[in-house]
């Protein structure tokens, strides 16, 4: 079997990657070792560059009809329910101004239902490398399915495979790994009622995330070390620990410890490739990005990773070798320093919010509460956060930001925001 695109992987990055390419025409084969999604807490939190995209594809309307909760605002809060700093998202430029959160089989149904006729999935497949022609380019994959090896030869390949990307490695294209000295713990609470935000509290034991879920639901994050749950122990007495510490989640006491047993443990990882496309391969969502999930990126980077792909195809001529790795070159180009953005904006947000010891604490709060009172900053700090006005602080930010420099423009509105792939 040929085709003119293999995309590896079946999350939200590989179908997008095949309904953006797909809509230029192409045959595309989507492969994916499982035989359906994960029951994993991720990709709940659409920020708004995210919804853009979903509406660009048409797969918004899907979302919504899945029971998306729509929020106007992500809050810093301290373990009392006190404003640290508010992101009002409503203060955003554009016709994109709102979080959706929302389940992830949701997001991955409103995508699978906008592929075209071009576009063809199937599951069970395990990929195990790369085929290449006689000059090395890459031009397929070889998979194995019920024992049974398969050669799927390809013009293009899109590893959507994940942080553990066993075709990134194959490609010989390295990325950076780093574990956080940390984990979440995530808890699917039922039949309670949170604020219509996305809610980080901030304590002495680390980070508490809440947010709303469809059906009367709610997500609850809570920071923990490495070990702290292993084995299993006391829950009851660590929930009222967890409780205790954070007097805001009271009212999901009942909830919280009805969960205790079906929780999810997470390791959390921070993961860069230099190089995000060698010759008829590009590297997409967490198999060339991962961030911390409290800035809620990891969506967003995935959905612009396969719009940007698509785009670049399309302006690039045809699918002829010379012709798609040129524009393979180009979506490197155009990605890679919009995502050393994201990544650095997603690891000083968690810092900011996870280190619970010692001077970097203390300058997180400081940082809060300057950013709080400069009109400017914090709006600009919004659009980072949700993918829609990308800006880089300056170094005389930075120093407003820790209150080392009076602002005299602390009231203004911020700059046009740059264009995908230029931030400034």
């Amino acid at each position: 079997m040929t085709t003119d695109v293999v995309v590896c992987g079946a999350g939200v990055g590989g179908l997008a990657s095949a309904y953006a390419l797909g809509a230029l025409g192409l045959r595309v084969l989507v492969v994916d070792r499982q035989a359906g999604p994960a029951d994993v807490p991720k990709g709940e939190i659409l920020q708004p560059e995210s919804v853009r995209v979903l509406d660009a594809f048409g797969a918004l309307p899907a979302v919504h009809a899945g029971g998306a909760v729509p929020v106007a605002r992500l809050a810093i809060r301290d373990p009392a329910g006190r404003a640290l700093l508010n992101l009002d998202y409503a203060d955003l430029a554009g016709d994109y101004r709102q979080i959706l959160c929302t389940g992830y089989p949701n997001v991955l149904d409103a995508l699978a239902g906008v592929l075209g006729p071009s576009v063809e999935v199937r599951r069970g497949l395990t990929v195990t490398g790369l085929l290449r022609d006689d000059a090395g380019r890459i031009g397929g994959i070889r998979a194995v399915r019920d024992g049974r090896p398969h050669d799927i030869p390809a013009r293009l390949v899109v590893a959507a495979d994940g942080l553990s990307s066993r075709l990134r490695a194959d490609a010989g294209l390295t990325a950076r790994r780093e574990a956080y000295d940390h984990r979440l713990v995530a808890f699917d609470l039922a039949g309670v009622r949170v604020d219509d935000e996305v809610t980080a509290y901030a304590g002495d034991r680390g980070l508490r995330l809440v947010y709303p879920l469809p059906d009367g639901r709610c997500r609850l994050y809570v920071q923990v070390q490495p070990d702290e749950l292993r084995g299993g122990g006391d829950l009851t007495g660590w929930s009222t620990d967890v409780l205790t510490g954070t007097p805001a989640l009271a009212p999901l006491a009942d909830a919280l410890r009805a969960a205790l047993r079906t929780r999810q443990i997470l390791a959390v990882h921070r993961l860069r490739a230099p190089k995000l496309s060698t010759p008829g391969l590009a590297l997409v969502g967490e198999a060339a990005h991962a961030v911390h999930p409290m800035a809620a990126q990891g969506m967003n980077s995935s959905l612009v990773d396969a719009e940007t792909l698509a785009q670049r195809v399309a302006a690039g001529g045809g699918t002829e070798p010379a012709a798609l790795d040129r524009a393979l070159r180009e979506y490197h180009a155009a990605r890679l320093p919009r995502l050393d953005h994201t990544a650095t904006v997603s690891h000083n947000a968690s810092r900011m919010l996870t280190t619970t010891t010692g001077l970097p604490r203390v300058l997180g709060r400081r940082m809060m509460r300057h950013t709080s009172a400069n009109r400017r900053l914090l709006r600009i700090t919004t659009g980072n956060l949700a993918g829609v006005g990308v800006q880089r602080l300056t170094t005389l930010d930075r120093l407003h930001q820790f209150g080392l420099l009076p602002d005299p423009n602390a009231g203004d509105r911020p700059r046009e925001p740059a264009t995908e792939g230029e931030p400034r």
